[in-house]
């Protein structure tokens, strides 16, 4: 009984802090489906955008509660900074991976196209024209008039030209 009562304000600290971490989780979730379906965004999709968000509200919180246990703070900056080197040093030997969560990120909150919709990517070197058919956190599928199914990398997408068609100007193939 004794160790309770030293520990009283961490304990009380603790479960304020998960109330909060909860009403935060449950208000961001809120906002994220509110916002996906009026703009129509898919649910796997929304499943990223939900994953990465949580990540980031439970790294934040999981330092907080760390500082209020007594972790000292120059300790928990020092193991921080040397995972956040150790992801740095990756992520750039695999550009790919973070330029592509990232547009990932891009197409969902602010890019106009959407799953089902008639495209032309703009290319000087072909010219493509299709139908969208996923979006995921790395890759864009595309089936076009061909009928053949061709994945892009979504930094890619970002960094093409996309003219989103009509469906009664340009008919399914």
């Amino acid at each position: 009984m004794e160790n309770l009562s030293e520990y009283k304000f961490q304990l009380l600290f603790t479960l304020v802090m998960v109330v909060l971490m909860i009403t935060i989780i449950v208000s961001i979730k809120r906002a994220i489906k509110k916002f996906s379906f009026v703009k129509a965004i898919d649910a796997n999709r929304r499943k990223i955008i939900f994953i990465l968000t949580y990540l980031i509200v439970y790294i934040v919180f999981g330092a907080f509660l760390a500082v209020v246990w007594g972790v000292d703070f120059k300790q928990l900056s020092i193991f921080i900074s040397s995972i956040l080197a150790v992801l740095g040093v990756g992520f750039f030997a695999q550009w790919s991976l973070l330029s592509n969560l990232t547009a990932s990120v891009i197409l969902f909150f602010n890019h106009p196209v959407r799953i089902g919709s008639r495209i032309r990517i703009l290319d000087k070197d072909f010219e493509l024209t299709g139908e969208v058919k996923d979006i995921t956190g790395f890759y864009f599928f595309m089936k076009t008039d061909k009928g053949e199914v061709i994945t892009f990398p979504n930094s890619l997408i970002m960094q093409k030209g996309i003219e989103i068609l009509k469906d009664e100007d340009n008919p399914p193939a």
